[in-house]
């Protein structure tokens, strides 16, 4: 054994004890307070120790970038801890509050990750879309000098069965895939059983498919001496034919029934009794354990042979729980070693009572272990948080006259950017899931490519075809055009969203699709904005408003998920001015990283910057002329303004968002003429004015009297008698709040079902969201001063 392995094997067996040792003290040793099993994953995250510590200690750079296993984030921390980098009071409260986390997060945890895991197959997904952002920046003129790296993901076997990972493969292959290792824990035990026999030769299949390197880590050092030995090869072929249960079984029940089994099968072939008979139960239990993915110098020798940037699997057969009491059982994934299982397995590890966070508890030669510890290149330069500095956001502004969209409106913006050499538009990445042109990004296509190491012709271009997409695939794209894959568009946009960290580069990723399928990418949009990443998100087009596409088309429940995403401003402008003033506003919010202090005009913690997501349609409608006023421009982006001020005897406010202000503004005329002090609420974002609103609260309720929210201050002047009717085209409760901020009597007014075909104007109809049925409501509220209907009119 070589000094190096002779650490690696050290370290081993330190995050073995520390990682277990966490899960223990949470749940067996630290006052429970709700009675609950905390959790921890015990032989989750025993099956990764020798894979991580090959891979952290000898085979990573501190370019290079990891996401780790969710269910292996107690060896993650035990690393940091034994590295400095976590501190004992953290990990001691691991999975408490303000503790380590139960899966590493970039967010809430102090030590240096690099991807946030924990809803399964994302973490996976997200590298090899990272390593195509690396390359994208790799690609520009103003890209650093930082060497490249691997972006490697630690897997889980049951993992796999996420088809997102399959979505990205597919990506991965058409946009020429490098320097990304997956990394599967193979142990063949998900959470409710054994995996099916055969799987991984189905993984192979589809690896080599989409142009991966298969690398088959099987056997362990042991077992490669073993079958070097006479009847070995009689032991190698047992091994490869024994059903995984059966393994799994015979690996918890130990040595003495290794013994029995083996003998049984193979015990009346000389040369393999005698390899058996050599070996003492220990012994054989520890050979036939001895899988390649738990023999950390076989591991370390496997990623030392990969010298070439093409994508790679490591298949890493592992046994769940390995070194450890419950190895094997197949209730393990949840399962932990009792009080008694652990006392005596913390004799075996060698660790004295009172002394089990001590980092070097049991090292024959602390002083060497530290050495090498400190010599470690992956930990070498310290924290790998990148930064960049801000970009300058130029004045925006859109020339919209007559009748235009908001879809239309945001190509003009970006079409306009296109044209300048601001740094701004430098840094502008696109995406789209094969929506590109419905979308409006065109024109932005059209002058700044589509993204590809290499360039590539376009035929029709070449033939002098004539057609409107003029799409050149160079490196100096700024577009990159993804299938028809929502999960991987979010994934995109969170390894973007994230380039300034990981890459010392600032990007600014806009992706669009259209809004109904905001729900179809949801999961991985929640992950993206968990780890902070920075982005615009262009939902359209968006609500019954796509009349003519039906039900199947049409987005209902968007706002809300606007509202409840937690690192999302949702907005909803109805007017191109608007989107104007917004866009601007969303490509400064993106940078901003401030100490989080609220706003006392709104109560929002807009210093600490976030990703913004826009509803839009592509249904033109009347601009309100040129509006350079800074209550407009400041209202916009704070949530609302009013489009028509309500007068002192104000008894009805019409709040809307969205495609629906004609029909607000038209009702609203029809009833001024018999209430002249009605008032218009144009909200642009329900979003950030119920935001500002709670927030408010709660700093009211913490002693700051005079703490009002933007949407406070907007309704102060209305009177108690003044009722409310919100529309929008989408689901009613995103404005129905608005009555319960000072108490006002409210209507909401929305879409709660499925739409179908038809025009604009009978969808609105159908589902009661035009000018008629405003005055209705009214009418219904005043019975005794009703207004005249449209038809009457």
């Amino acid at each position: 054994m070589t000094r190096e392995t002779h650490h690696l094997k050290t370290i081993e067996q330190r995050l073995l004890w520390l990682s277990h040792w966490m899960i223990h003290h949470a749940n067996h040793i630290r006052p429970k307070v709700d009675g609950i099993k905390i959790g921890g994953h015990q032989a989750s995250s025993a099956s990764m120790v020798s894979i991580m510590t090959a891979l952290y200690c000898a085979a990573l750079r501190p370019e290079d970038r990891v996401a780790v296993k969710p269910h292996a984030s107690p060896v993650f921390h035990a690393l940091q801890y034994l590295m400095g980098n976590q501190s004992r009071e953290n990990i001691e409260n691991f999975r408490g509050f303000g503790g380590a986390q139960s899966y590493p997060s970039r967010t809430k945890d102090v030590d240096d990750v690099d991807f946030s895991t924990g809803s399964v197959g994302l973490g996976v997904a997200i590298t090899g879309f990272a390593s195509l952002i690396q390359d994208y920046i790799q690609a520009k003129s103003w890209a650093s000098d930082r060497p490249m790296g691997r972006m490697v993901a630690l897997v889980g076997d049951a993992e796999l069965d996420e088809g997102n990972v399959y979505e990205a493969l597919q990506e991965g292959w058409k946009n020429d895939l490098r320097n990304t290792w997956w990394v599967i824990d193979y142990n063949r035990q998900s959470l409710d059983g054994i995996v099916r026999e055969g799987l991984f030769e189905r993984i192979e299949k589809i690896f080599d498919a989409f142009g991966w390197d298969v690398v088959r880590v099987k056997y362990g050092v042991l077992q490669r001496a073993a079958f070097e030995e006479p009847g070995g090869d009689r032991l190698r072929a047992w091994i490869d034919a024994c059903p995984n249960q059966e393994y799994a079984a015979l690996t918890f029940m130990g040595g003495a029934v290794w013994r029995k089994r083996l003998m049984d099968d193979l015990g009346d072939q000389g040369d393999v009794s005698a390899l058996i008979d050599r070996r003492s139960d220990e012994a054989l239990a520890a050979l036939m354990e001895n899988l390649g993915g738990n023999c950390v110098e076989t591991m370390a020798e496997t990623f030392a042979a990969v010298q070439h940037d093409r994508p790679t699997c490591f298949l890493a057969y592992t046994i769940k729980g390995w070194g450890t009491p419950i190895a094997g059982h197949k209730d393990n994934h949840g399962g932990l070693m009792n009080v008694a299982q652990f006392a005596q397995w913390q004799e075996r590890m060698g660790v004295p009572a009172g002394r089990e966070w001590d980092r070097m508890a049991g090292v024959s030669d602390p002083a060497s272990l530290q050495r090498f510890l400190d010599a470690v290149p992956f930990f070498a330069k310290g924290t790998r948080r990148f930064d960049d500095a801000k970009i300058a956001v130029p004045a925006l502004s859109v020339s919209a006259t007559g009748a235009v969209s908001t879809q239309m409106a945001f190509g003009k913006i970006l079409d306009d950017l296109s044209k300048g050499d601001s740094e701004l538009a430098e840094r502008i990445l696109t995406t789209s899931p094969d929506v590109t042109g419905t979308t409006n990004l065109g024109p932005w296509v059209n002058r700044r490519k589509l993204f590809a190491r290499t360039a590539q012709a376009d035929a029709f271009i070449e033939h002098r075809i004539p057609s409107t997409a003029k799409w050149d695939f160079t490196p100096a794209g700024q577009h990159i055009e993804l299938g028809i894959a929502e999960m991987n568009l979010m994934l995109l946009l969170g390894a973007a969203g994230l380039s300034h960290s990981l890459f010392g580069k600032r990007l600014i990723p806009i992706g669009t699709l259209y809004d109904p399928f905001v729900s179809r990418g949801l999961d991985a949009l929640n992950y993206a904005c968990y780890q902070d990443a920075r982005f615009i998100l262009v939902g359209t087009p968006s609500g019954v408003t796509l009349a003519p596409e039906g039900g199947a088309h049409q987005s209902v429940g968007t706002p809300l998920i606007g509202m409840s995403q937690d690192g999302l401003a949702a907005f909803e402008p109805a007017f191109a001015d608007e989107l104007a003033v917004i866009m601007e506003w969303a490509f400064d919010y993106l940078q901003r990283d401030g100490s989080g202090d609220p706003d006392e005009r709104t109560w929002l913690r807009d210093e600490t910057g976030g990703s913004v997501y826009l509803r839009l349609t592509t249904n033109p409608i009347e601009q309100p002329g040129v509006r350079a006023d800074e209550a407009f421009r400041q209202g916009a982006i704070d949530g609302a303004y009013w489009m028509r001020k309500p007068g002192p005897n104000c008894e009805i406010v019409i709040a809307y968002q969205g495609a629906v202000a004609p029909e607000a503004i038209k009702a609203a005329g029809l009833i001024g003429e018999g209430r002249r002090d009605i008032g218009v609420l144009s909200v642009t974002s329900a979003d950030r004015l119920n935001a500002g609103w709670t927030a408010a609260q709660r700093a009211r309720s913490r002693g700051v009297a005079d703490a009002k929210s933007h949407i406070e201050t907007l309704m102060s002047g209305l009177s108690p008698h003044c009722r409310i009717i919100t529309v929008i085209d989408g689901h009613p409760a995103t404005l129905s709040w608005l009555g319960a901020v000072l108490g006002h009597q409210t209507i909401p007014m929305g879409v709660e079902h499925f739409g179908q075909t038809g025009t604009i104007a009978e969808l609105y109809r159908h589902h009661g969201i035009d000018a008629e049925a405003i005055i209705e409501k009214v009418n219904g509220l005043t019975a005794g001063r009703p207004v005249l209907s449209l038809a009457s009119g």
